[in-house]
């Protein structure tokens, strides 16, 4: 029951975690910037947004974005950000399906246990690298972003990728880490025990 409940626990972690993750990724409102100070930000109603896709101004209740279409003129950061995040958004669908088809709940014929766990470790193991990959990549934006421009605050889309960097780093680790080999005697006993409840018994006949 515990292993289930710790299954059940990782896969709920790793795909809230992934969606966290692909929001990060679609979205631009990594930092806040403003070039006078937070008082004058606030007064003036001008912000700066930035993020992976595109430059943003927030002014009198505007919200007008330039795309940063030129690949190769963008700072190395930002190359290198939209390729880890990219790469995390595109390892969570095999890593979902993965533990998806591990969990107790779902059978695919005459599947055994021990497949379903080292599935189940896979799908763990690709959910740690894409938390990595997004814990890299939000972490090094803001630090280089800062030395370009003032930064005044976070924005949602970091936020997001934070939470879900954290959650998929639990999930992959207790899917990988934390189940134990008896995951497998777990399934086996799960389906011994069906075959044996569908077998028909027989009552004995007592001649009186």
């Amino acid at each position: 029951m515990a292993s289930t409940s710790l299954q059940f626990i990782a896969f709920f972690s790793s795909i809230v975690g992934w969606i966290g993750v692909v929001v990060a990724a679609a979205t631009n409102d990594w930092i806040l910037t403003c070039n006078y100070s937070i008082t004058t930000c606030r007064k003036m109603d001008e912000m700066g947004s930035k993020g992976l896709w595109a430059n943003c101004v927030i002014a009198s209740g505007l919200f007008l974005c330039k795309p940063l279409a030129d690949i190769l003129l963008l700072p190395a950061y930002i190359q290198a950000s939209r390729a880890l995040m990219i790469t995390a958004s595109i390892l969570g669908l095999p890593a979902v399906l993965l533990l998806l088809s591990s969990l107790p709940c779902i059978r695919m014929g005459h599947d055994p246990g021990a497949a379903k766990y080292k599935r189940f470790q896979v799908g763990g193991i690709l959910v740690m690298i894409l938390a990595i990959c997004t814990a890299i990549a939000t972490i090094w934006f803001p630090v280089c972003a800062h030395q370009e421009s003032q930064i005044v605050t976070f924005g949602y889309s970091l936020y997001s990728g934070w939470i879900g960097a954290a959650l998929s780093l639990l999930g992959g680790s207790i899917a990988a880490c934390c189940l134990g080999k008896s995951q497998a005697l777990l399934e086996n006993r799960f389906y011994y025990s069906s075959q044996g409840s569908s077998t028909p018994t027989h009552a004995k006949s007592v001649n009186v």
